[in-house]
This record gives structure tokens, C-alpha cells and sequence, in this order.
């Protein structure tokens, strides 16, 4: 059964960080990019980050320089660390894993992150 589990939100005041963990399971093809996507309330749903197993990673403009993704695509591992960050940023986030030689992308169910005071 294949899993994609979510941890590590919560709720964070303007300025604070939190650490994203994701942990995908019983995936039996090659994993050839993982990332995050968030919505917020009201609004559709956004890529956050990405990371592809070359390496190489890609930031929507709203996070650059403030998050970073990291992680081990071979061991279906991923992070994303968020710094100072900001009201806007509030909104569950949904790590993925995808497949390209069946193009077949796995969701987790997301993990709420609330940034107030």
C-alpha cells in the first residue's frame, strides 16, 4: 500500500520557522522528483518546491530565500525548511512523489501550517 505521510506542522508566529518532514512507502517504482505544494483557504493549490533525484531544485518566488528543500529521493525522504515566515504562507501543505516513466504522481493527505500572533 502506498503511503505519502506528512509531518511537522503547526502553529508559528510571524518570523518563526518550522521543519516540513515527508516519508513516502510502498512505492515500488523509481521516485523521480519529489516536492511540496500548499493551499490556502480559498485558493487553489500551489507549488511550493521541488527536487528532482539530479538534484535540482525549484522555488516559487514567494518562498525563495526563505525555504529550502532538502531530502534523499533513493530513500523517499524529503524536508522543507521555512524560515521567517509570514501570514501568507498559512495553508496545508502536501508533499508529493512522482513517477515519470508512468506518470503517475502520489499525494500525501497535508499537514496544516497556521503562521500567527
Amino acid at each position: 500500500q502506498v503511503q505519502v505521510v506528512e509531518s511537522g506542522g503547526g502553529l508559528v508566529q510571524p518570523g518563526g520557522s518550522l521543519r516540513l518532514s515527508c516519508a513516502a512507502s510502498g512505492i515500488i517504482y523509481r521516485i523521480d522528483a519529489m516536492g511540496w505544494y500548499r493551499q490556502a483557504p480559498g485558493k487553489q493549490r500551489e507549488l511550493v518546491a521541488d527536487i528532482t533525484t539530479g538534484g535540482s531544485t525549484n522555488y516559487a518566488a514567494s518562498v525563495r530565500d526563505r525555504f529550502t528543500i532538502s531530502g534523499d529521493i533513493a530513500k523517499n525522504t524529503l524536508y522543507l525548511q521555512m524560515n521567517s515566515l509570514k501570514p501568507a504562507d498559512t495553508a496545508v501543505y502536501y508533499c508529493y512523489a512522482y513517477v515519470s516513466q508512468y506518470g503517475i504522481t502520489y499525494w500525501g493527505k497535508g499537514t496544516l501550517v497556521t503562521v500567527s500572533s
